[in-house]
């Protein structure tokens, strides 16, 4: 795409943005609520219709307490899903760029940028949370760990559907505007965090910030207005996926998934956890 096109592309996406925060596009929720009425459960959500004044109020809507489940709560071993969402996932990325990811340009270090794109996570796993517009668009902690990093990465606001991923002239994941954590948890060594922003999402905002300590979970942010993604990429060997996450993919079906749902088993504690023999004291 030309520098031209991408700056008509992010022209529009903003007035769109504005477009969304107007009083006047509060008209538009029970419209919207109607025709997703099968895929948006209004009963789960905090506040009722007529308490968003935007449409972007709506669309960043909070659910009620225990809407979302975490699966595991008190296993810090096990990851759990980060957003309401349509799941792809590799247990390494060679297997994704092979089978789904076929852009030229992708790698992780293009997608994590070389601040933050440590050796371990080259081959790492995989895991794409892509959003629709009537999904409930607050994401959450996968592991329970310490936030120790954000990098903000600029770029263009591309659609991420599947076309646009599997195209081979561009690669939407290491071109779109995006936003870069590292995690630190006991469990499953560094985890990156990627929200990706995409056609007419204005902006990408976090509820936590560098050093705080959360849980799996946790309210992360939330993405305003248009479609958008989140990416967990995992240090080489450090997960092993669910079977059926993974069998589905391989099938190149993304399966639905909802926050807190389980994602993964970390798979360092035992080797971890093993007592280092030549140290061990042994008393007759």
């Amino acid at each position: 795409m030309s520098a031209g096109a991408k700056e008509i592309l992010q022209m529009m996406s903003e007035k769109q943005g504005r477009k969304m925060n107007s009083v006047d596009s509060a008209r538009d929720i029970p419209k919207f609520a109607n025709f997703f009425k099968d895929q948006i459960n209004l009963s789960d959500v905090k506040y009722p219709l007529e308490h968003f004044k935007t449409f972007n109020e709506f669309f960043i809507r909070e659910l009620k307490p225990g809407a979302r489940p975490v699966e595991f709560p008190e296993q810090n071993d096990v990851a759990v899903c980060a957003a309401d969402s349509r799941l792809i996932t590799f247990q390494a990325v060679s297997e994704a760029k092979r089978f789904w990811i076929k852009g030229r340009k992708f790698s992780i270090r293009g997608l994590l940028g070389k601040e933050l794109c440590s050796s371990s996570f080259i081959d790492g796993t995989l895991v794409i949370f892509r959003l629709a517009p009537q999904d409930y668009h607050r994401f959450h902690m996968p592991v329970t760990g310490r936030i120790d990093k954000f990098v903000d990465i600029p770029g263009c606001l591309y659609t991420v559907n599947p076309f646009a991923v599997n195209s081979k002239y561009s690669n939407v994941f290491t071109e779109n505007k995006r936003t870069v954590s590292i995690i630190s948890t006991s469990d499953f060594g560094k985890v990156a965090f990627v929200a990706i922003g995409a056609t007419m999402v204005g902006s990408i905002t976090f509820k936590k910030k560098e050093g705080d300590l959360v849980q799996k979970g946790d309210e992360f942010g939330y993405f305003s207005f248009g479609g958008s993604t989140v990416i967990c990429v995992f240090e080489k060997d450090s997960i092993k996926i669910d079977d059926d996450l993974i069998e589905n993919s391989r099938r190149l079906l993304e399966t639905l998934v909802s926050v807190g749902m389980k994602l993964g088993v970390s798979t360092r504690n035992e080797e971890d956890n093993l007592p280092d023999i030549e140290k061990c004291n042994i008393e007759p």
